[in-house]
């Protein structure tokens, strides 16, 4: 009974694995679908291939500043441990996380699209995966430094991420924001008054909600499967990811007024918002984190845009970064036992995990891209962002002219 359940264990995060990882096929479509034709080949190509380098940082050095367990390297045959034990239960475990550390890059690549060069960016993505992502994680899901031990003594309770709104979308989020004040505006968006020149409409409706729609299904992956035993699922889990994803859709499409754009980031930002508390929030209280994620979305959106001057071409510190903080919080608040939550929370604990979380992302972030920036220039030449990515760095159209006529 006792392999059965190893066994279990084993497909079921093998399962949330499978479901995270399309959910980068979701990344590069939302991407594709929002940024100008001539960057769309980037865009694939760039997710892809940040994908590959997330694996690698991640095997030989992320993971085990997070867990401290450095498979890569086989220290003290912890490697040979994980093939030979509990069905492999170790490396779907590595399988699972590294689906969630590579999201990091993939939230940063919609941020900086359209001016960013490629090897650089590579170099940056195993810099944020091998130490920046993991130094939180392991902070916030291992009880790395007894921080979580300190607030569970101070407050009564530890700071509550049950899938990442702050770990993985709040720390996506503020690395992309340190990365766009790095590398700048596009060339022409804003004139000297700081007003927006030129506004690129997205190239591709039908690309952008494909990438919206896969990663929305993708997400009860993303959510449910973080109990990472079949005994630790709850259908509350489902059940809250669900509502708040209809939150997110209303909120979005009402304040939004129909635009296609934040109609599809509507379930997204629904989604990062309940992943802190999707373990302990009621159903209602989902619904009511979602409106209030949508709305935050469309109204951030707009405001960092248009009044902040920063140029985030898929919105992502809004949709990850404001609105992972707002799911933290918000789960601190509707957690709690007389909001019709399960308890085990504390407001306290959970601002000031959300104050670690994104002071680490932000300061890390910037240096990672300060430094890179010194080795080789991150930002494509006005030249090249008038020519577009596609034929700078791929030499091709994402649909080449025929020629067979």
């Amino acid at each position: 009974m006792e392999q059965l359940t190893t066994s279990l264990d084993v497909l079921f995060i093998l399962l949330g694995a499978i479901l995270v990882l399309f959910m980068h096929a979701g990344f590069a479509f939302l991407e594709v679908g929002t940024v100008q034709h001539k960057n769309q080949v980037n865009a694939l190509v760039k997710i892809m291939s940040d994908l590959g380098v997330s694996t690698v940082a991640y095997f030989f050095i992320g993971y085990g500043v997070a867990y401290g367990v450095f498979l890569g390297f086989n220290v003290d045959g912890q490697l040979t441990q994980a093939m030979t034990e509990k069905s492999g239960y170790e490396l779907v475990k590595f399988f699972f996380l590294m689906t969630f550390a590579a999201a990091i890059p993939a939230i940063v690549s919609g941020g900086i699209a359209e001016r960013a060069r490629f090897y650089p960016v590579l170099l940056s993505t195993f810099l944020i995966v091998a130490f920046i992502y993991p130094f939180f994680e392991g902070m916030a899901w291992n009880g790395n430094f007894g921080v979580q031990a300190w607030l569970e003594e101070s407050f009564g309770a530890g700071f509550h991420d049950f899938a990442g709104s702050i770990v993985v979308h709040g720390v996506g989020g503020w690395i992309a924001l340190a990365a766009i004040l790095v590398l700048g505006a596009r060339h022409n968006r804003y004139d000297k008054e700081g007003k927006i020149r030129h506004v690129h409409p997205p190239s591709s409706i039908p690309f952008l909600a494909l990438g919206a729609w896969i990663l929305s299904v993708g997400w009860f992956g993303f959510n449910v499967m973080s109990a990472q035993a079949i005994e630790g699922i709850q259908g509350l889990v489902a059940m809250n990811s669900l509502m708040a994803m209809v939150g997110g859709i209303l909120a979005a499409t009402f304040i939004g007024n129909k635009d296609p754009g934040f109609v599809h980031n509507g379930p997204l930002a629904g989604l990062v918002a309940i992943c802190a508390g999707s373990d302990v929030v009621s159903p209602l209280g989902a619904l009511v984190i979602g409106l209030v994620a949508g709305a935050l979305f469309v109204k951030a959106f707009t405001w960092t845009q248009k009044t902040l001057k920063i140029d985030d071409v898929l919105g992502v510190w809004p949709l990850h970064g404001l609105v992972g903080v707002w799911g933290a919080i918000a789960a601190g608040i509707f957690g709690s036992e007389a909001l019709g939550g399960l308890g085990g929370v504390s407001i306290i604990s959970q601002l000031i995990g959300v104050g670690i979380g994104i002071s680490i992302a932000f300061f890390g972030g910037y240096i990672v891209y300060l430094i890179v920036n010194k080795i080789s220039q991150i930002r494509m030449s006005e030249d090249e962002q008038y020519q577009g990515a596609d034929l700078t760095f791929h030499k091709i159209h994402a649909n080449p002219p025929r020629d067979d006529y």
